[in-house]
């Protein structure tokens, strides 16, 4: 294998993951090393006319280092069980706690800087508001399986005493955008819009099922994947301080007006109905989440975000119309 530094994403068949190695290829980077299940012939798509040098399982990734040693210049560890309706925990513990932490491990012994995707979800339902202070995560309750997971290995990092050179925890909030094809139930707000519209000229959207939330206000900070992109390599180029950092937009918005700019995207007038909420995620439902930015932008990060509008209608316009891909 070529000696030069490599960089390594985890996750990297899936929806930001994919998304990341082609927005590293734009900046010149294809000396990567890809990390994922790739069993599945659903993703690959995801991954075509994209520059790398390897494809390594998920399950053999760890003997393969200790047979490669390869040079690594940076990881990015995105890969996650990320299905908020997988209730068995066990799942998650083996992929998002104990995965995470061997990934950690090896970088605090190879000093490898280590950049890792942490959630909103970790949250619960918002009651302890939404700073990525490291006194909070002990305190916090999340409603899933999923966000326990990932709310776990947050309080590990926290705990350790040996870290990477730079480490960030990656509180991602509604992210969407393209390359999430493959995702079906867990796939964007935006995603199902667009194929309802498509199929139905109407929106289904769920009801509130709480009297202080009109239907369709409840309300999320929806974040489009290319601003995502953008910190992650903001964060590889520049390493300031280590720590948790939300990645959203710092503006809540209405499930109502993510539809409607879907579709705007298609040049159509809005027409929504509403359906009551399935019984399984009704009592685990977030009804608001904001990310406090504020950390980011004093470490330093001073791009400005995609408005809703402005995301939903490049995602809808240059990728969901035509089916392309990123």
């Amino acid at each position: 294998m070529d000696n030069k530094k490599v960089i390594v994403i985890t996750g990297a068949a899936g929806f930001i993951g994919s998304c990341l190695v082609g927005f590293l290829n734009l900046k010149g980077y294809s000396n990567l090393i890809l990390v994922d299940d790739f069993s599945s012939s659903i993703k690959e798509a995801n991954l075509s006319n994209k520059l790398f040098i390897e494809k390594v399982e998920r399950t053999v990734f760890f003997e393969w280092l200790q047979q490669h040693k390869p040079n690594i210049a940076f990881v990015f560890h995105i890969g996650a069980r990320t299905d908020t309706t997988e209730f068995d925990y066990t799942i998650h513990q083996r992929l998002n706690v104990e995965y995470s932490q061997k990934l950690w491990n090896y970088c605090v012994v190879h000093a490898i800087p280590f950049v890792y995707a942490s959630s909103a979800a970790t949250y619960g339902n918002g009651e302890l508001g939404y700073d990525d202070t490291h006194e909070l995560p002990f305190d916090l309750e999340p409603l899933n399986p999923y966000g326990v997971s990932k709310n776990e290995f947050d309080k590990w990092v926290l705990h350790e005493a040996m870290h990477p050179p730079f480490w960030a925890g990656l509180k991602f909030f509604n992210v969407y955008g393209p390359n999430e094809y493959h995702k079906g139930r867990m796939a964007s707000v935006i995603w199902h819009s667009f194929n309802q519209i498509r199929e139905h000229g109407v929106v289904k959207l769920f009801r509130s099922h709480r009297p202080d939330y009109k239907d369709g206000q409840q309300l999320r900070d929806f974040v489009y994947v290319m601003d995502v992109l953008k910190v992650c390599f903001w964060l590889m180029e520049n390493q300031p301080a280590s720590g948790l950092y939300n990645l959203g937009t710092g503006t809540a918005r209405s499930f109502e007006d993510l539809v409607k700019a879907t579709f705007a995207g298609l040049d159509k007038e809005a027409v929504i109905e509403y359906i009551d909420m399935p019984e399984d995620i009704r009592e685990k439902y977030q009804y608001f989440t904001e990310a406090n930015m504020n950390k980011l932008q004093q470490a330093g990060y001073k791009e400005s975000f995609y408005t809703l509008e402005q995301g939903v209608g490049d995602y809808v316009r240059n990728y969901l119309v035509g089916g392309h891909y990123y």
